[in-house]
């Protein structure tokens, strides 16, 4: 782990032990049920030799029962001081209730001295009411600390042995209680793992490896120990392969692997001078001798763990301070959505208005386009939630797609003028022009009054359009059901982001879906009347526009006609002055012929005039649904359909309806209150080893000052 510039600390002794010691005392706060904390998690198999492990690491007996009846993590605590001593408790689980807390808390157990530690984890354990018998794990753990002149700086959490398989004393529940629990620690990426690997079963085949690969595949953060290698058959195959493994030259570890030699059954009872004498004489011969100093034995396992705990804490500090204070923000914003207690009418009103001041200054800065001013709802626009909370940009961009769909899937036939044009549409089939003009000769045909030849009854232009503009109404409703949804899932947002969940589905059903029922009911109303000429009728316009385009087209048959002209003129003027003949000849190519076929020019003239005002309708219907629709009949009534005036409004029985706080709701109050005083703790612990980290937000310090008035600045 890469220890960050500004968290360096000496490797003195001092500086260890304070290191070590501001994490249990994190950990003794419940910060863990929080936020992970750095640790060394002691994992194996059955009979492993992990109690041996920490035996030989301590110096002090562990009950060597590797069976259910560890079905608790274990807090070993090793700390440097003058005297031989060791020291039980208990730290509660988050699931326990406040008087189960106290209980355990106040456990005391009948003896201190550290040659009965064993009786210490047993009365311990009684006062968990854990035993053989009871077939459950518990969120308690088991703290030890142990002290001593000889004593490393180091805290180990060591969790139940996996078990294999189920047999007469342990269920297949119990094999997947206990795998489920290990896992649990595993996966906490801040938890180094000491896979405790026996040499009297091919590693391969031990669940703690494979679990250790599942939950550190880069193998960062796993240090392998080798127990038992007394138990492996001088020159064997199989010691050849442990011995590779302690070289990490088979399953390669970044921290590596070390190896112990366990007690044997002979010296089950020796002390640890003698246990420690026989390790050192064990790997002074055979094949054992060839590895570093570094990497066997418990002398060298000591400093060794504690320094890559210390460098695991150190590297993890900077993450450690910003998930803290994550947390505290996450506390702080949750408590406001639950505001203060309210059991009282007035309370519940008061909560309420309060409640809509703030959720219509949001929805107003979501309105009118001002997002920042609740930068903590709006998040980041670059996601998709943070750009469906920025309603006006979100509207405008819905808005901007229903413009475009009107373009290029609004026509109900494209027509084209050759075969140039390309197929963006989805949904028009093409026609050519001259198919186009046919379509029209056979309905002036069958529809003709008493209008003279080469004249064109007006009405016609009206029966093209609408057959032109019929997929007009399907894009028009789709925009605006889409439109409507956009802003029912803003409104759920913004409430969300005001109250508890509770009292946000009360305000929900009772006052916001019954106002967006009638403004929805008046928006439909709308874009029904902004439709209604451009479904039947004669067309009506005013705007210049329309004409401007019917003469434009004009312009453009005439260009069209008279520019193979000029190009033949302009060439035979480079080489000489045109004669009286050639300029006839010019003025009477630009002059407009005469069109022969009545009827065709009748039809030309119908064509460009329905495509003029097609195009003047379809602005004119995509600025109406936009400014008369979805502005003043949705956008405008927003912010309003929670108010302070409606809740002054509302009757007792509609106020207790929505706002009585439900017992849930005091729980979670008690539960967030609770954890942001131990986060807060924490903050100010972190900060004492991260003096120069980032501080926390203005707002944090305000809320915790207002919370906890007279305790004291956050550092």
């Amino acid at each position: 782990m890469t220890t960050s510039g500004n968290f360096q600390i000496s490797l003195q002794s001092e500086s260890l032990g304070q290191i070590f010691d501001i994490i249990n005392q994190l950990r003794s706060y419940g910060i863990s049920n929080y936020v992970p904390l750095p640790q060394i998690i002691v994992c194996g198999d059955q009979s492993s030799g992990k109690s041996s492990v920490l035996e030989a690491v301590s110096g002090v007996r562990f009950p060597m029962k590797d069976n259910l009846c560890t079905r608790f993590a274990t807090e070993v605590i090793l700390r440097r001081g003058p005297t031989q001593s060791a020291t039980v408790a208990i730290i509660p689980g988050p699931q326990r209730t406040e008087d189960e807390k106290e209980r355990l808390s106040n456990f005391k157990p009948p003896c201190v001295h550290i040659d009965n530690f064993e009786s210490l984890v047993e009365s311990a354990k009684e006062h968990l009411g854990v035993d053989a018998d009871t077939g459950a794990f518990t969120d308690d753990v088991l703290r030890v600390q142990i002290s001593g002149p000889e004593q490393p700086y180091l805290t180990l959490v060591d969790l139940p042995g996996v078990i294999h398989a189920e047999n007469r004393q342990q269920s297949a529940e119990d094999v997947a209680l206990v795998q489920n629990v290990v896992r649990r620690y595993m996966e906490n990426p801040r938890s180094i793992i000491l896979a405790v690997v026996s040499a009297k079963n091919d590693y391969a085949n031990q669940i703690v490896t494979k679990m250790a690969r599942e939950f550190d595949p880069e193998k960062t953060r796993t240090l392998g120990i080798i127990t038992k290698p007394d138990s492996l058959d001088a020159g064997s195959e199989s010691e050849g392969k442990f011995l590779d493994l302690a070289k990490n030259e088979d399953v390669v570890l970044r921290l590596g692997w070390h190896v112990l030699k366990n007690r044997d059954y002979d010296s089950r009872n020796c002390s640890i001078e003698e246990r420690n004498a026989k390790e050192s004489e064990f790997f002074a011969h055979g094949v054992w001798k060839s590895l570093s100093p570094e990497i066997k034995g418990v002398e060298s396992l000591k400093p060794r763990l504690s320094t890559i705990l210390k460098n695991h804490i150190m590297g993890e500090l900077p993450n450690l301070a910003r998930d803290i204070q994550s947390g505290i923000e996450d506390c702080i914003d949750k408590l406001r959505r639950l505001g203060d207690s309210r059991k009282t009418i007035l309370e519940q009103q008061r909560y309420l208005i309060k409640a809509s001041q703030s959720f219509s200054m949001l929805v107003k800065s979501a309105v009118n386009g001002t997002y920042t001013d609740a930068s903590d709802f709006f998040g980041d626009p670059m996601t998709d939630l943070g750009f469906q909370k920025r309603l006006r940009a979100y509207v405008k961009d819905l808005l901007r797609k229903f413009a475009k769909a009107m373009r290029i899937d609004g026509e109900y036939e494209k027509i084209r003028d050759g075969t140039s044009a390309s197929d963006t549409s989805t949904s028009t089939k093409w026609i050519s022009r001259d198919q186009y003009i046919a379509y029209i000769r056979e309905l002036m045909r069958r529809t003709s009054g008493c209008e003279l030849s080469g004249t064109f009854n007006p009405l016609i232009i009206g029966d093209l359009f609408h057959r032109q503009s019929t997929p007009w109404l399907h894009i028009v409703e789709t925009s605006v059901n889409t439109i409507v949804h956009a802003v029912r899932r803003f409104l759920d947002l913004a409430m969300d982001h005001t109250v508890e969940k509770v009292t946000g589905k009360g305000v929900m059903r009772i006052i916001i879906d019954p106002a967006m029922e009638r403004w929805v009911f008046n928006l439909k109303n709308k874009v029904a009347e902004i439709m209604q000429p451009h479904r039947k009728g004669h067309p009506i316009t005013y705007n210049h526009y329309f004409t401007d385009t019917i003469q434009k087209a004009r312009y453009e048959v005439f260009k069209k006609r008279l520019a193979p002209v000029v190009a033949r003129i302009s060439e035979t003027v480079r080489s000489r002055p045109l004669n009286d003949n050639e300029v006839t000849s010019l003025l009477y190519s630009i002059h407009p012929k005469t069109e022969v076929d009545m009827e065709n020019w009748a039809c030309q003239e119908v064509f460009e005039c329905m495509k003029a005002y097609y195009k003047v309708a379809m602005k004119m219907v995509i600025d109406n649904i936009a400014a008369l629709a979805i502005e003043r009949c949705l956008m405008l009534h927003v912010q309003s359909m929670f108010s302070p005036e409606i809740v002054h409004d509302l009757d007792e029985e509609t106020v207790k309806a929505i706002a009585a706080e439900p017992e849930d709701s005091r729980l979670q109050r008690a539960m967030t209150t609770e954890k942001l005083e131990s986060l807060r703790r924490a903050l100010q612990i972190v900060n004492r080893l991260a003096p120069h980290s980032n501080p926390p937000s203005l707002s944090i310090i305000y809320f915790c000052q207002q919370v906890w008035p007279g305790q004291g600045e956050l550092k």
